[in-house]
């Protein structure tokens, strides 16, 4: 089954051709402005794509209704459009390529693929709040996680690297990219996760700020009359790096750095603090760690970040050999000699996980392929 898989971002609109083989047959990347799609450039990419059988659609969440992932009809539609407030960032413009799509190709089969639907099964003490019941179980209030295919590749793509069977490993997968989160996967399975019920908890990102107690927004609200919306916009556009280094681009704050500006530097120190507690979190999460995996882009090009992060968790038994200031491509092994735990760079492919989850789901039979965990 040839499977177009179409990742609608905030800032961009990736299409890929994937076969029953795992083989990218095409790809295409778009640039696209607060989730508006140009059409016509989407279709003519599209009609160069031959063969096309099934459609995936990377969904960033799936809300407290779908915990794995679901053929697309009107009622996923309706439902995914009340729950945008969840991922202001992404949720329209996963649901602008889905109209696109099936405008363009109205007979072919949609599949919702969920971020969320990996974590889905995560042990209730890693996805639980320490909150009122109601809360939890009248509103859905529970950690979700995200960047669901990139860690479930990553962690699939490291055992393959160390011809280790998955249900054998205790893996730690760091997404690092505009947006970012660790996962711990044992045995194939998510057991914890750095996001939680929206993509703001966890790490520093570029633009949004990771975990802030939430005691601080409340002051916030009470004593500088500080906005619903004003949060909305400081956190999840304004804050991380940006916030503290007046750009969100890693590669620009590595410049800045190497010329001496101390908001970057700061920026940096808070980005690899946050990163090095919590890869250790994870690793205790799973009572040990056998292997640490490194993907998304700045996980996968910016060496310096690998350095730093990882010359905190020697204790762990990950060591960075000469490789770390290599001009990497595709996956490879950075382990140093010492190592007792490898480290490894895995270029992130969510759209063959996107394809895979799509052809689970159309093999399925529609009653039961949405509630499937």
């Amino acid at each position: 089954m040839r499977v177009l898989v179409l990742n609608a971002g905030s800032s961009s609109l990736k299409l890929s051709l994937v076969d029953d083989d795992d083989r990218v047959l095409a790809d295409r990347e778009f640039e696209v402005a607060e989730g508006r799609l140009d059409e016509t450039q989407l279709g003519t990419a599209i009609r160069d794509m031959e063969g096309i059988e099934a459609i995936g659609h990377r969904v960033v969440h799936g809300g407290p209704r779908y915990r794995a992932s679901v053929r697309i009809d009107a009622d996923v539609i309706r439902y995914l459009i009340t729950i945008t407030d969840l991922a202001p960032l992404h949720l329209p413009a996963a649901l602008a390529g889905i109209a696109a799509a099936r405008e363009l190709l109205p007979r072919i089969p949609a599949v919702a693929c969920l971020d969320t639907a990996f974590h889905s099964r995560m042990p209730a003490p890693a996805s639980t709040y320490a909150i009122p019941d109601e809360w939890r179980e009248r509103h859905g209030i529970r950690r979700y996680g995200f960047h669901g295919f990139s860690h479930a590749y990553a962690a699939r793509r490291a055992a393959e690297m160390m011809q280790r069977p998955p249900r054998n490993l205790r893996v730690v997968t760091c997404h690092l990219g505009s947006g970012a989160s660790l996962a711990a996967v044992h045995g194939g399975r998510s057991v914890d996760t750095t996001m939680g019920f929206t993509p703001l908890e966890g790490l520093v990102m570029a633009t949004r700020s990771g975990t802030v107690d939430p005691g601080a927004l409340l002051y916030l609200q009470r004593h500088a009359a500080v906005s619903e919306s004003e949060l909305n916009e400081a956190l999840d556009r304004k804050g991380g790096l940006m916030a503290l280094a007046g750009t969100a681009d890693m590669r620009e704050i590595l410049k800045r750095i190497a010329d001496g500006d101390e908001r970057a530097e700061l920026a940096f120190d808070v980005y690899i603090h946050r990163l090095r507690a919590l890869i250790a979190g994870m690793a205790a999460a799973m009572n040990g760690l056998d292997v640490l995996v490194f993907t998304g882009g700045v996980g996968e090009n910016a060496s310096p970040v690998r350095g730093a992060a990882v010359a905190g968790l020697r204790f762990l038994g990950v060591e960075i050999g000469p490789t770390l200031e290599a001009s990497l491509s595709g996956d490879y092994d950075i382990s140093g000699p010492g190592a007792s735990v490898p480290t490894l760079v895995i270029k992130s492919r969510e759209d063959i996980e996107v394809a895979r989850e799509v052809r689970r789901v159309l093999s399925t039979p529609p009653a039961t392929a949405s509630v499937r965990g």
